[in-house]
């Protein structure tokens, strides 16, 4: 027996077509909040922050903001200046986009440049660098 998949069961890994259009919207909009210097705290003001990618629920009521600041320094600095302005940031995104609610708003470091930068680190140590070296002729 083979089950019909609803829209809820697509492999799309970050989420559906909607999710991921209303998060792009998110991520514009926070972006240029960011770059017109909108939001006037000293710390988010000190820093270069990017908003690499926004993550939408289902019900789109909830965002996940991913953002780094330039370095990775003072991430947890960067994060509270965020949780501080949540209100703030929540009626602007609202007013950017129309959406029948204005989502709430979460805010997290993301940790996809330590990642990357810890595998290339495993890449290049020495004994996987003499294992991937010149493959010996065994196969």
């Amino acid at each position: 027996m083979t089950r019909k998949k609803s829209h809820r069961d697509s492999g799309t890994p970050g989420g559906s077509q909607r999710q991921l259009r209303v998060g792009e919207l998110v991520r514009h909009a926070m972006a240029e909040m960011l770059t017109r210097g909108d939001v006037h705290d000293p710390v988010i003001e000190g820093h270069l922050i990017t908003v690499p990618e926004v993550r939408m629920s289902p019900d789109l009521r909830l965002a996940t903001i991913y953002v780094m600041p330039m370095g990775g320094r003072d991430a947890e600095q960067v994060i509270a200046a965020f949780e501080r302005h949540k209100k703030f940031l929540r009626a602007e995104i609202a007013q950017r986009i129309n959406l029948k609610f204005a989502p709430d708003l979460r805010f997290r470091i993301d940790e996809r440049f330590a990642e990357a930068e810890r595998i290339d680190k495993l890449l290049r140590s020495p004994p996987v660098a003499r294992d991937l070296g010149d493959g010996g002729g065994d196969e």
